[in-house]
């Protein structure tokens, strides 16, 4: 489809690069991206993803806005405390670029409704703070063979996984984390602590990656975990194996 000349003023940048174009704006336009968790990591991806141009974005989260949120979540102001994270978002996004279609999921994701969610979407990304919605998560992108980026903050770390369910041969979430082995409390920032700005590199990164799996350029993280230690600027990527008796077998 032709762009108009207003999304071809909005997205000229992009459009520029020779691996995006016009194509690839459309691409980018027609896709539909599913957001769970609208903190931490959530607000960078559906802002950066918004900006970007992505056509419908749905966002889950039963949260209110509080006031130890605001130095990590940066869609977020003093004005917002108590009141529905979504619905802020979804405002917010209006005001960034009125063309993304914005849903709200005003739940907490479980096995009955996140069935009921995941079919409208073709890519998932994981913005969650606890590892059984992540396990959740992994599991149902599985099922429904969708594209699924992880994202998990601590302290001064980031870690992002990508995960291609159209490949059979690739791990899954659990093959890295053993349920028996984990605690919520490495993800509790909490109990933990997080600099802030952890929170919005890490997202940024996720939103990254689905940009570039929407456009089918570049790299990509799928098998492999991207360490960041931000204390000391050192990035890793470290290959995941598929275990036999896994879930994803």
């Amino acid at each position: 489809n032709q762009l108009n000349k207003n999304l071809i003023e909005r997205f000229s940048r992009q459009i520029v690069l020779k691996s995006i174009g016009t194509i690839g704006q459309n691409k980018i336009i027609y896709s539909k991206v599913l957001v769970i968790g609208a903190g931490g990591l959530g607000s960078p991806v559906v802002e950066f993803l918004s900006r970007a141009g992505v056509g419908n974005i749905g966002i889950v989260d039963n949260d209110k806005v509080s006031l130890s949120n605001l130095h990590r979540q940066s869609l977020y102001n003093t004005s917002d405390i108590g009141k529905s994270k979504v619905k802020i978002v979804k405002n917010k996004i209006r005001k960034i670029n009125y063309n993304t279609k914005v849903k709200i999921y005003n739940t907490r994701l479980n096995n009955v409704n996140f069935k009921k969610i995941i079919n409208d979407y073709d890519y998932i990304v994981d913005g969650s703070d606890n590892f059984k919605t992540k396990f959740l998560i992994n599991d149902f992108c599985l099922k429904y063979k969708k594209f699924l980026v992880t994202g998990a903050i601590s302290k001064f770390d980031g870690h992002i996984f990508t995960f291609d369910f159209k490949n059979k041969k690739l791990p899954c979430l659990r093959c890295f984390f053993q349920e028996s082995q984990i605690s919520d409390d490495i993800l509790n920032c909490e109990s933990e602590g997080i600099l802030g700005t952890i929170a919005g590199i890490a997202g940024i990164i996720q939103a990254n990656e689905i940009l570039k799996k929407i456009l089918n350029i570049g790299k990509n993280l799928n098998g492999y975990i991207l360490i960041l230690d931000l204390l000391n600027l050192e990035f890793r990527k470290v290959k995941i194996k598929k275990r036999k008796n896994c879930f994803c077998n």
